[in-house]
């Protein structure tokens, strides 16, 4: 692998509070895609108390070649007890925000949607203050299962756009461009006081003009948060890196983004879908719905 630059060394967690979110997930046998998808912040955002829970999974449906998740596996039947699973360890660990993400369910009629709703309600019912944010697979284009997912009333949908369409094929070959950008329209539309959030990675070999069109283009289907992010290659087998962006250029997209109308930007080389992703809840503040 490429020698990576000093500003994506990341610094050793407290490893006792570490190890007290870890002692939550595998005692309610829960996974993290912080943990299966191997992000760079787990050591941060677990000695936070905070992570991102993957539902559904381990297993996934497709084989995006910059994923670490694990694909080769037959995706298992839906847990009925996971959302109450779930929703104690947000108890446990006292969450003020949470993020609920997910494997491809591409075997399942609706998606995973009801899967969602479940934990969503489960949630609501034992830590009512706490906001909920959902990051969601395309649901193959199903939009009835997105409308059953919204209707559970996340405070944020976030779906990640992931790359320009330029290398779509590469990069997410199960995946369609138009398709993500709609599913972020029609989440506006049918839920215009839910935040709607998307995130992209760059080393890949876009340009900065590419980058500007993807940002413009989410940012005509009213998209309100946006995360920018390095791509790192999880081992030999995926993509290669094939560049390391600097930070002073992740400063400038955020700016752009600003100016664009984003009501958040979250640019750096570290950043993630879901990293510091409980500043929403001074976003909802400041922008009321």
């Amino acid at each position: 692998m490429t020698v990576k630059p000093d500003w994506l060394r990341v610094k050793a967690p407290q490893w006792e509070r570490v190890g007290n979110v870890k002692e939550i997930l595998r005692d309610l046998a829960l996974n993290t895609v912080c943990e299966e998808a191997s992000c760079p912040n787990i050591g941060e955002c677990f000695n936070a108390g905070t992570a991102t829970f993957l539902i559904m999974g381990p297993a996934c449906t497709r084989a995006c070649p910059y994923c670490d998740i694990d694909f080769e596996k037959k995706p298992q039947a839906l847990d009925p007890t996971e959302p109450t699973r779930l929703a104690k360890a947000v108890e446990r660990m006292q969450l003020n925000h949470v993020v609920i993400t997910s494997v491809n369910r591409d075997d399942l009629p609706d998606g995973g949607a009801s899967q969602f709703v479940h934990c969503i309600n489960a949630i609501h019912e034992v830590s009512p203050h706490t906001t909920i944010e959902v990051l969601i697979p395309d649901l193959c284009g199903n939009w009835q299962a997105l409308e059953i997912i919204l209707q559970a009333k996340p405070e944020v949908i976030n779906h990640n756009t992931e790359t320009i369409p330029r290398l779509y094929r590469r990069v997410r070959p199960q995946g369609n461009y138009d398709r993500t950008m709609e599913l972020l329209q029609r989440s506006r539309q049918i839920s215009p006081t839910t935040y709607t959030k998307s995130g992209i990675m760059v080393g890949l070999g876009e340009t900065d003009a590419e980058i500007r069109q993807v940002m413009a283009d989410l940012r005509r289907v009213d998209c309100d948060i946006l995360t920018i992010g390095q791509y790192l290659q999880p081992s030999q087998k995926h993509l290669q890196v094939s560049d390391f962006i600097t930070p002073e250029q992740f400063a400038a997209w955020q700016t752009f983004g600003e100016e664009l109308g984003f009501l958040q930007v979250v640019s750096s080389p570290l950043t993630r879908s879901s990293y510091h992703a409980e500043q929403v809840r001074e976003l909802m503040k400041r922008y009321p719905r």
